[in-house]
């Protein structure tokens, strides 16, 4: 049984990357991709995703703004922070708002996402 996932990134070239890195593992299927959190909240709507992974900074709406309503609206969804800017504050932020775990881009991608990502489902 795969688990549906939302990606959310102002960043093309991530959103495309994760998608691709996602698509290798069968327990995974991408089911959308959204540009900024506005965005991110209408996809939740609408696709009813599993498991979302959001970006802390992007344009019309933040990723911690994003969180908050989607934890209103689909409170079974699990969100996941995709982000530079990892902090034990943002994660305190983060969980404050619904998200599960806060990952950071610059860590060994494949490894701690991956974990995030089993621990979610």
């Amino acid at each position: 049984m795969s688990h549906s996932i939302l990606i959310v990134d102002d960043n093309t070239l991530v959103r495309h990357l994760l998608r691709s890195w996602l698509e290798q593992h069968p327990e995974w299927a991408v089911c959308g991709e959204a540009e900024n959190g506005q965005l991110a909240v209408e996809s939740v709507k609408q696709l009813h995703p599993d498991i979302v992974i959001l970006d802390l900074q992007m344009p019309v709406m933040n990723g911690l703004e994003a969180a908050r309503q989607i934890s209103r609206i689909a409170p079974r969804t699990t969100m996941i922070m995709f982000t530079v800017y990892s902090s034990e504050q943002l994660l305190k932020a983060a969980r404050a708002n619904g998200v599960k775990d806060v990952v950071s881009k610059s860590d060994l991608l494949g490894e701690h996402l991956l974990t995030a990502l089993r621990e979610a489902a």
